[in-house]
């Protein structure tokens, strides 16, 4: 088993989150049409579609160039808020790995750190706020105690989606405190996060895509 994800298998792992979000893109608006205006999913499937094919230009390039192509058109393609979050995600894990044509566990984390507190820099939230940061937050932190722990990269990466999931689960039972959804209060006990939901979404791909080749 692998341990590092090349270019060629970050390539394959943005394809997969395309593809992924583009599957759930009904799942996603649903969700989000509990607590707000529903079109979550079909805002990040529209902004993925265009993602495919720009990534596909630069399939044979680094890292780097590969998830920076994807954060800039995030940045610049998705309405509201998960447009300036998912670009800074994206564009933070690219800065962090400029010219590497494979990312070691050690690099992950640091891309991954780099990632939240970009999220964090721009979002104003908090964990427990009900967001995507609720996802992401613990997943880092699992990264962070995988390489610590010296396990190895398959093990780290079972890890790193369980703690994304549980991370995700752990926004139904939380009131809202930012975006509309704060609005309404209480009543956004017992649903799940859309923006923590597709955030899950693409923290698995790179935790099952890394082993595409």
């Amino acid at each position: 088993m692998t341990d590092t994800i090349s270019s060629e298998q970050m390539y394959r792992i943005m394809v997969s989150i395309c593809d992924t979000i583009e599957e759930q893109q009904q799942y996603l608006s649903d969700l989000d049409g509990e607590l707000g205006d529903g079109d979550h999913g079909v805002n990040m499937a529209k902004c993925f579609r265009e993602v495919r094919k720009k990534v596909d230009l630069v399939s044979d390039k680094d890292c780097g160039v590969i998830l920076k192509t994807v954060g800039m058109h995030v940045m610049n393609s998705v309405g509201g808020a998960m447009g300036a979050l998912y670009g800074t995600m994206f564009l933070k894990l690219a800065t962090e790995c400029t010219g590497k044509t494979e990312v070691d566990l050690e690099y992950l984390a640091r891309m991954f750190s780099a990632a939240e507190n970009g999220i964090r820099t721009i979002g104003k939230a908090n964990v427990g706020d009900k967001t995507l940061l609720d996802t992401i937050a613990p997943a880092v932190a699992s990264l962070q105690k995988s390489v610590s722990d010296n396990l190895p990269f398959d093990e780290a990466m079972v890890e790193f989606e369980k703690a994304a999931k549980e991370g995700m689960e752990s926004t139904r039972p939380l009131i809202a405190k930012m975006g509309r959804a704060s609005r309404l209060g209480e009543r956004t006990i017992g649903h799940l996060d859309a923006g923590a939901t597709s955030c899950y979404f693409i923290l698995r791909s790179f935790a099952q895509g890394y082993k595409t080749v």
